[in-house]
C-alpha cells in the first residue's frame, strides 16, 4: 500500500478536444475553422467539483457565446452550492453537519431524489450513503494501511440509502449518516450546463465538467469525437466513439487509487465497505450525463454481467468495459 492515495484524472474529455482542436493545431486553428463556416468559437476553463472544467462553443454572436459561457459557469458555482463536498459552507455539506436540511436547493433536491431511485433500482449497488467510508479509507490510506475490518463494519452500520427521508420541505439522516453525491454531480452539472448553452441558442458545443457532453458539430462541420482512458496507461487512448454526441460519463478503479495495484479505491461495494474487484473502469453513454454518471459508478459495483442489464434497461443508453488487468 503506498503511503498517499493516488489521484489521476480521466483523460477523456481532453482527449476528446485533442481529436478535436488541438491534433489540428490548438485554439488558434480552432477559432480559424470556425471562422471558414461564418462562425465564432470561444473556449473557457476554470475549476470546479474538484477538477479542472472547460466549455467549448461555436456559433454566429461572439457577445451571445461569452454570456452563455458565463451563464455555464454560474450554473456550475449554483450546484457546488447545493451539492458539492469540497465547499464546507455547501447545503449538503451543512446536511451532513447537521443531519437535517430545510427548504433544501432544487439542483440537492434533484440529484438525491436520482440517487434514491437508482440505489432501489439497482438494490444498493448504487448508495449515496457511503460517504462514511471515505474518510476511514483516506486516512488509513494516508498511513500506510488499510482500515481495520471492525472498523469497517462499524462505518457499514451508518450506510444504507433508506436511511435517508426527504420532501421537497426538508431532508433527513439518520445518526451518523452521511451523503455523497460525488458520482452524480459532475454528469448532472453537464446536463445543466448544456441546457443552459442551449437556451442561448448555442447549437455546436463540448461540455467538460468532469463528465462530457456535446451538441451538433466540430467548427469543421465534422462530428465531434470522444477518447476514452486507458486505465493503465496515462494519457492514452483506449478507444474513440466517433461521432459523440449527448454526454458520456467514466467511472475508474485509476480516479483515485489507494493502492498500487488499484485494488483498493474510492468506490465502494456498500454491501462490504470494500471496492468492488472485478472492473478497471466502466464507460456509460446516455441523453443525460446525470443517467450516464450514476450508471457507470453503479456498473463498477454490480460488474460486468449485471452492470450490461442494468445499462440494457435505459433507454438510448450503452456501455464500455474495461478489466483489471
Amino acid at each position: 500500500m503506498s503511503g498517499r492515495p493516488t489521484r489521476r484524472r480521466a483523460i477523456l474529455g481532453a482527449c476528446g478536444l485533442a481529436l478535436g482542436t488541438s491534433a489540428l493545431g490548438g485554439a488558434a486553428s480552432f477559432r480559424a475553422l470556425a471562422q471558414g463556416r461564418g462562425l465564432v468559437a470561444r473556449e473557457r476553463a476554470g475549476l470546479a467539483f474538484g477538477t479542472t472544467v472547460a466549455l467549448t462553443a461555436a456559433g454566429p454572436d461572439p457577445n451571445g457565446l461569452e454570456a452563455a459561457l458565463s451563464e455555464g459557469f454560474a450554473a456550475m458555482r449554483g450546484i457546488e452550492r447545493a451539492a458539492s463536498l469540497f465547499r464546507p459552507d455547501s447545503a449538503l455539506s451543512r446536511l451532513n453537519r447537521d443531519g437535517v436540511l430545510a427548504e433544501p436547493p432544487a439542483h440537492l433536491t434533484a440529484l438525491l431524489a436520482h440517487a434514491l431511485a437508482l440505489a432501489e433500482r439497482t438494490g444498493g449497488a448504487f448508495d449515496p450513503t457511503v460517504q462514511p467510508l471515505w474518510p476511514l479509507w483516506s486516512q488509513a490510506a494516508a498511513r500506510g494501511e488499510r482500515p481495520a475490518p471492525d472498523a469497517v463494519t462499524a462505518a457499514l452500520a451508518r450506510v444504507g440509502w433508506r436511511r435517508v427521508a426527504h420532501t421537497p420541505e426538508a431532508i433527513r439522516l439518520e445518526p451518523g449518516t452521511a451523503l455523497t453525491l460525488n458520482a452524480l454531480i459532475q454528469g448532472y452539472a453537464a446536463d445543466i450546463v448544456m441546457a443552459a448553452l442551449r437556451a442561448r441558442g448555442i447549437a455546436d458545443a463540448f461540455v467538460d465538467t468532469g463528465e462530457f457532453g456535446a451538441a451538433g458539430t466540430h467548427p469543421d462541420g465534422t462530428p465531434w469525437r470522444l477518447g476514452i482512458a486507458a486505465p493503465r496507461g496515462t494519457n492514452e487512448v483506449a478507444a474513440v466513439i466517433a461521432p459523440f454526441t449527448g454526454f458520456a460519463a467514466t467511472s475508474g478503479d485509476y480516479h483515485m487509487a489507494f493502492s498500487p495495484d488499484f485494488a483498493d479505491h474510492h468506490i465502494y461495494d456498500p454491501a462490504t465497505g470494500f471496492s468492488p474487484k472485478g472492473l478497471a473502469s466502466v464507460t456509460v453513454t446516455a441523453p443525460s450525463g446525470l443517467v450516464a454518471d450514476g450508471l457507470s459508478t453503479a456498473c463498477m459495483v454490480l460488474g460486468r454481467e449485471r452492470g450490461a442489464a442494468l445499462v440494457a434497461g435505459e433507454p438510448g443508453c450503452a456501455v464500455r468495459f474495461a478489466e483489471k488487468a
